[in-house]
């Protein structure tokens, strides 16, 4: 089964909802068969990335969300001071007070790489390093310098990284997937889609998240329901019915 999951790499409930779907697959008796692929979603793709040695105030976060929600600055503090405690609960230590501003196509192109190069497994691991750069470390994830190194540092040769973020290789893949997204009807992030039959809204409790593995399994690989009897003679002669088998049917 593939899940499908839309996030961004600057986004904090990506991370939440991140963690949360890792509890909900580590209690999912068919986790071994469940691929896992991150898709490209772009909070602001007109935002500009701050290089490397920034200096960011404590309070720059919180005037960041004030100015995107028409909300003073106070408010601002109490959205950074809310998402700190919930993300702690899911043992996430966010500091909003070290987040370097940044645009992250080029994020997601690495990640997209990372797919390529690595599949799923070291796609999740570039994942979850950019967004530990990001929200604990207060790394500029969209300064190219940094983003080659954390790469490295989550598995992906340095080279292959520097030709990709020059050449602009996956920029056409990470649009596919806001269009993707678009054609969807995603408008926030996370956003998980179950085998493109269900979609998951939201950093839903683990729970949520279980249930919904359940059914899209079970939708996918359906319990078998006998009738007649549950095991027949030696020569396929069952005792209910007739059948076919390899090596012909049973008259």
């Amino acid at each position: 089964m593939k899940v499908e999951i839309w996030s961004d790499v600057v986004c904090p409930w990506c991370y939440v909802g991140k963690r949360r779907f890792e509890q909900a697959l580590s209690r999912f008796e068919h986790a071994e068969g469940v691929e896992v692929v991150w898709r490209a979603f772009e909070l602001d793709p007109n935002s500009s990335s701050h290089p490397e040695g920034t200096e960011v105030g404590p309070d720059d976060y919180a005037q960041r969300l004030s100015t995107k929600y028409g909300a003073g600055l106070e408010r601002g503090r109490e959205m950074v001071s809310q998402m700190t405690a919930t993300a702690a609960t899911e043992g996430i230590d966010m500091r909003f007070d070290r987040a370097v501003k940044a645009n992250t196509v080029d994020a997601h192109q690495v990640i997209h790489l990372a797919l390529e190069r690595g599949g799923a497994q070291l796609q999740g691991a570039v994942k979850e390093r950019l967004l530990r750069a990001y929200f604990t470390e207060g790394e500029a994830v969209g300064d190219r310098a940094v983003l080659q190194r954390l790469a490295v540092e989550a598995g992906l040769d340095a080279e292959d990284v520097s030709a990709v973020l020059a050449e602009g290789r996956y920029v056409d893949a990470v649009r596919a997937d806001e269009a993707e997204a678009s054609a969807l009807g995603i408008t926030g992030v996370p956003f998980f889609v179950l085998d493109r039959k269900y979609g998951v809204s939201g950093a839903q409790s683990a729970d949520v998240l279980l249930s919904a593995l359940t059914q899209a399994w079970a939708e996918r690989a359906p319990q078998l329901v006998m009738t007649g009897s549950a095991a027949g003679p030696a020569d396929g002669k069952g005792a209910d019915g007739g059948a076919c088998g390899p090596d012909g049917c049973a008259v």
